[in-house]
């Protein structure tokens, strides 16, 4: 028995602005600053994403400028030194781009984004044409949900399943994102699992299980 986890779908920008390989450096600027936005993804044809422009594939040109960098410098940052040369998207891009599907998990994007470096995901289907973006931000709005809304997922899909016949009833109270569970059930083995499944109720910030089993004081 598993809680079913908000995906990406649930919490992405489905109005996204894109960039084609040829858009200029100016272009490519204008965009993130009109949309407000730290990273455009590159589209091609239909909107197959083949990369992604941030303000740190940007920022080479304005630290370059007018230096001349030592051989140590040439050698180590070859890739920043192309950049601080480029002059359209294909040549700032990132690629491949590290993308993400509509139907993965928070936690799925979460740690692709943790692992690969990156703050925001486009968002793609299984032809890799672009859906959406999501951001760390996006991923962050799960913890905006109701206190209410969490206990009476705890209470449905857990504890109604878990416990049908507990010994007293079980109490879920949840506040400021924590969840508690008092009360005292038949089977001492379910309530590390009840815990357990507690904790991944998404928007949760932290568990307090205090479930007993009979017997016990």
């Amino acid at each position: 028995m598993e809680t079913t986890p908000h995906r990406v779908s649930d919490v992405m920008t489905r109005a996204v602005v894109a960039v084609g390989r040829g858009s200029r450096f100016k272009d490519v600027v204008e965009r993130m600053e009109q949309w407000q936005v730290s990273a455009l993804p590159v589209v091609e044809g239909d909107g197959r994403v083949i990369g992604l422009v941030s303000e740190a594939d940007l920022l080479p040109k304005e630290e370059f400028r007018g230096s001349d960098p030592d051989r140590f410098t040439q050698r180590s940052r070859l890739a920043d030194l192309a950049k601080a040369g480029a002059v359209t998207a294909e040549d700032l891009m990132s690629a491949p781009a590290v993308t993400v599907h509509a139907d993965a998990t928070l936690a799925e994007a979460a740690r692709i984004m943790a692992l690969r470096h990156v703050k925001r995901l486009p968002v793609v289907n299984a032809e890799g044409l672009l859906e959406g973006v999501v951001s760390r931000a996006d991923l962050l709005k799960v913890f905006l949900r109701p206190d209410n809304d969490m206990a009476d997922e705890i209470r449905r899909d857990i504890v109604d399943v878990l416990f049908p016949a507990p010994v007293e009833p079980v109490h879920i109270t949840v506040v400021d994102g924590v969840a508690t569970l008092t009360g005292r059930v038949r089977d001492a083995t379910d309530i590390p699992l009840a815990a357990r499944l507690v904790r991944g109720v998404e928007g949760l910030v932290a568990v307090d299980c205090r479930l007993t089993a009979a017997g016990e004081r």
